[in-house]
């Protein structure tokens, strides 16, 4: 098991066998410059699926899994330090929500960022006809006792949620929203800066930033 998860880690990564990661497997799940087609198979299936979760959701943040993509479409590197500034930074970047999507991916925590965006979605609803059905699908896939998505939060944040339930408004999530926001600011935050894959990011966008000017520099010469 250890030598395939190894394994998986290297295609990722085209690190050297002989190298081990500081951290499990599971974290280096994904690499922006890499591209989709070095995602493995399982991770690639999970980011997909989350997409075709968030559906619209994603559309509407400007997010999607081409941006992943090696080439024009990467951060540079003043966006990538950005993101060390806050977590709200972090996500309203388009590449800076991928990278971080990912991350979830990696951990199988997703249906944080797919609940946030959820609760996102539904309080922007304009037809409060329509908030019923929204807020009974929202909590049967995220909260109800046999969500397949269901989240993390406290006994007391699930019964309020279900008794706003009884009236739905575009608020009723506020309670379980808030709880996950800071539980992603907090613990999942901190260790996506953490992680490998950002510090390559940052690498990566640095080498891109000297190349450009060096290329810049022979121009005038």
């Amino acid at each position: 098991l250890l030598h395939s998860l190894l394994s998986f880690t290297n295609r990722i990564f085209n690190c050297h066998p002989t190298e081990t990661p500081p951290l499990p497997a599971p974290f280096y799940c994904y690499r922006m410059c890499k591209g989709l087609a070095s995602l493995s198979t399982c991770c690639l299936e999970r980011a997909k699926e989350l997409k075709a979760r968030l559906g619209s959701i994603l559309q509407k943040s400007n997010w999607n899994l081409s941006c992943c993509k090696i080439g024009h479409n990467k951060p540079t590197l003043e966006e990538c330090l950005k993101w060390r500034e806050s977590f709200e930074k972090l996500l309203s970047s388009k590449y800076g929500l991928c990278a971080f999507t990912a991350f979830l991916v990696s951990e199988f925590s997703e249906e944080n960022i797919a609940f946030y965006y959820a609760c996102e979605d539904y309080r922007t609803t304009k037809c409060a006809a329509k908030l019923p059905a929204k807020a009974q699908k929202i909590y049967d896939e995220f909260i109800g006792s046999d969500a397949p998505r269901e989240i993390n939060i406290d006994h007391e944040t699930r019964d309020i949620t279900r008794a706003n339930m009884l009236m739905a408004s575009p608020s009723c999530f506020d309670p379980a929203q808030y709880k996950i926001y800071m539980l992603m600011a907090k613990d999942c935050y901190p260790r996506f800066l953490r992680s490998p894959a950002y510090r390559d990011l940052v690498c990566q966008a640095n080498r891109s930033a000297k190349a450009t000017k060096q290329r810049r520099q022979g121009k005038k010469v």
